[in-house]
């Protein structure tokens, strides 16, 4: 993925402007998938900041991006509107990805991708090459992709709250639970899906305060 600015691991010692940007989208992933909004815009205002200090928008573009796919991962956007006036001057591989999270998957360069991405969009199996990607929030990303292209099995959704609830990431749990909920209310299936529901209601607080 796109969460390390270019030249952000190995090497000679970076500067500073880098370091501080790399921190800063860290820290706003990790705000953005806890449900701290607040610290979240706080942490990408201070990393476009950073990559701003040097005019290079093709930085500027993956921070965005980072940004982006944290939300697509919970399933709360697919239109990353801050990239666009940045694609002109993002490197081939920062547009592809664009495309990726935003659904414009046919001509896709596929190639150009994370190859945890690549992987899941070249799979016949999509579970299995789901299962295989070790890093939680690109996996994410890509059941994500799979969800809205219609090709993750109930397993796959299973899988991804499972990958959530692991990192104790309060926002995509919450989404990819209920996505479970719903599924199984339109099935009929509603003892189960209140089942998901009491789950969202710990994960939101509310189960404990009913309880208190």
């Amino acid at each position: 993925m796109f969460a390390c600015l270019a030249g952000c691991a190995g090497g000679p010692p970076v500067p500073d402007w880098q370091a501080n940007a790399h921190a800063a989208l860290a820290a706003h992933t990790a705000a953005y998938l806890a449900g701290r909004d607040r610290a979240a815009v706080q942490e990408l205002a201070r990393a476009r900041a950073e990559v701003a200090r040097t005019g290079d928008a093709a930085q500027l573009a993956r921070v965005e991006l980072a940004a982006c796919a944290a939300r697509f991962a919970s399933l709360s956007s697919r239109d990353c509107p801050a990239f666009t006036p940045l694609a002109q001057d993002a490197d081939p591989a920062a547009r592809a990805y664009a495309d990726y999270l935003a659904g414009r998957w046919e001509g896709l360069k596929v190639e150009h991708l994370p190859p945890a991405q690549q992987a899941v969009m070249k799979a016949h199996e999509a579970l299995a090459a789901l299962r295989a990607i070790e890093e939680p929030l690109s996996r994410l990303v890509a059941a994500a992709m799979l969800f809205y292209a219609g090709r993750l099995p109930p397993a796959g959704i299973e899988l991804a709250i499972e990958t959530a609830a692991q990192q104790g990431w309060r926002r995509p749990l919450l989404a990819w639970l209920g996505v479970a909920r719903d599924r199984l209310a339109a099935a009929g299936r509603h003892e189960e899906a209140a089942a998901y529901a009491r789950r969202m209601a710990i994960v939101s607080g509310e189960g404990s305060a009913a309880g208190r």
